[in-house]
Parts: structure tokens; C-alpha cells; sequence
């Protein structure tokens, strides 16, 4: 495929962080309309995004830097290439880096969890297709050997360089199944969002549907690097992708809390009719 998307004299703009960038500003793009459907400040939602998004990049970078730092001591210049490294841990460190900064602004701002949620599924829905659909192009998190007409097969030296990708054998492009999956459930939850019956029904939705989908997309994804148990029968994003389901499961369980603002507006003007 094509990890390098252009050149700009001896600058590299990887196709990796190009389709991660477009990623995010479609998801901010987004969330401006979630969040009106969902009844919360979308000024309050956007600072939430970027601070999230500024934490996940920053701690991840930095834990690299840490875990790398002997052979970075020797060769200062490798430094610049961190931005290349794609890894399944990595990613998990960065979630929760942008979880933990989202929950601390969310609490110091007052925002209502389930309808903050709510708004910010689809948009993230949305940013995860892109990624993936970068990370294709890039040849991470490449999929098994396949026989099937639609097999990709990498040839780009900076593919095996960045992501260890294999070259001249043709793969299940995971990726592509990933990010078609993603951009469904993204449409989905658009059109479930104003319909929902209680705020964070469409969190709890996003959860059980992303869960499913990481999960069997695992099956024609390459198992190196991705934290294999039980003798090859889970790896990390499957199990991962478990708890999504379960936590998704248990947010759609919970019947009683915050009421949707529109619903709650609806309820007070009819209490109003009545008296």
C-alpha cells in the first residue's frame, strides 16, 4: 500500500497520521451537531476533545521516550521517528490517558456523563474508521495470510521498517473490514442518537457495538505484538473488546438516572399542559 502519502521536499507526511489527523477533525466536526442532539454545551465538548486528544498523544509519546530512553540516550535522533511507531499497547496507553483526562475535566466542569457520552460516540466511531483506514494504508496491525481476491500485499520498505509489515504475501486487509465496521456503527448511532430514551443509551450502544466488532475483526488480524493468552485462543484486543461489551451492557442495564434534556422538556411541557 502506501505508508508515505506525499512529500514536501525532505519532509514525510506518513499516510498514518494524515488519515489520523483527517480522523479528528471530522470527529470534532461532528461532535458539534452530537452534542446539540444530545442537549450539552458543545463548547464544553470541544475543550473535552482536545484536551483528551493533547493527553493521549503526550502520555503515550512520553511513555515511549521512558520505556526507550537507554537507546535514545545513544542515538538522540531516533527521536523523531516515534511518531512512526502504530502498537496495540500503545494505543490502549493512549485511551486511557484521554479517559482519565476526559473524566477529570468532565467532573470539574460539571458535565452530565451519559448525555457527554452520548454525543461523543459516533464522532469517536467516526475517528476510529479514518484510523484504521490509515492504518491500511500504512500496513499496521496487518491481518493474516489470505488467498481471497480482495488480499493486499505491501511492498514499501517503510512499512516493515514502521510496522514490522511483511512484505511480498498477500493479507487479509483487516484493516478495511475494521474501518467499514467502525463507519457503520458511527451511521448507526447517528441515527439511534435522537431517538435514544435515556442519556447514555447511545454510549452503552457504542460500547457493545465497537466491542463486537474489535472482537471478530481479531480473528484475520496478525497475532504478533497483540499480547496473546490462553495458548493463542484470546489476545489483548480481545479481551479488551470483552469488557467493552460487558461495560456496554451493564450502561444499557441501567434504567434509572440522568433523563435526556429533550425527553425531560417534553415531559415538563406536558406536566405544564395539565395543570
Amino acid at each position: 500500500m502506501h505508508p508515505i502519502l506525499f512529500h514536501i521536499g525532505p519532509v514525510i507526511i506518513p499516510s498514518y497520521g494524515a488519515m489520523a489527523a483527517l480522523g479528528v477533525l471530522l470527529a470534532l466536526a461532528l461532535v458539534q451537531r452530537t452534542a446539540q442532539s444530545a442537549g450539552v454545551n458543545s463548547t464544553q465538548v470541544w475543550n473535552l476533545c482536545i484536551i483528551a486528544l493533547f493527553t493521549a498523544i503526550v502520555g503515550s509519546r512520553l511513555l515511549l521516550i521512558v520505556v526507550n530512553w537507554t537507546v535514545l540516550r545513544s542515538h538522540p535522533a531516533w527521536l523523531l521517528g516515534l511518531a512512526m511507531i502504530h502498537h496495540p499497547l500503545l494505543a490502549g496507553v493512549a485511551a486511557a490517558f484521554a479517559v482519565t483526562a476526559a473524566a477529570v475535566y468532565m467532573r470539574a466542569q460539571h458535565m452530565p456523563l451519559g448525555s457527554t457520552a452520548d454525543a461523543l460516540a459516533a464522532p469517536l466511531a467516526l475517528f476510529m474508521a479514518l484510523e484504521q483506514f490509515g492504518a491500511l494504508l500504512a500496513g499496521s496491525g496487518y491481518g493474516t495470510w489470505s488467498t481471497m481476491p480482495w488480499a493486499v500485499t505491501f511492498t514499501s520498505s517503510f512499512a516493515a521498517r514502521w510496522s514490522g509489515t511483511p512484505l511480498g504475501i498477500p493479507l487479509h486487509p483487516v484493516q478495511a473490514y475494521s474501518a467499514l465496521a467502525f463507519l457503520t456503527i458511527s451511521i448507526f448511532l447517528l441515527v439511534c442518537l435522537p431517538a435514544r430514551r435515556q442519556a447514555g443509551d447511545i454510549a452503552g450502544l457504542w460500547l457493545v457495538a465497537s466491542g463486537v466488532a474489535i472482537y471478530f475483526t481479531e480473528f484475520w488480524r496478525d497475532t504478533r505484538g497483540r499480547g496473546v493468552v490462553l495458548h493463542g485462543f484470546l489476545d489483548g484486543p480481545q479481551i479488551a473488546a470483552i469488557v467493552l461489551v460487558l461495560a456496554g451492557a451493564f450502561v444499557l442495564r441501567q434504567r434509572k438516572g440522568e433523563v435526556p434534556p429533550a425527553i425531560a422538556a417534553s415531559v415538563n411541557a406536558s406536566e405544564d399542559l395539565h395543570d
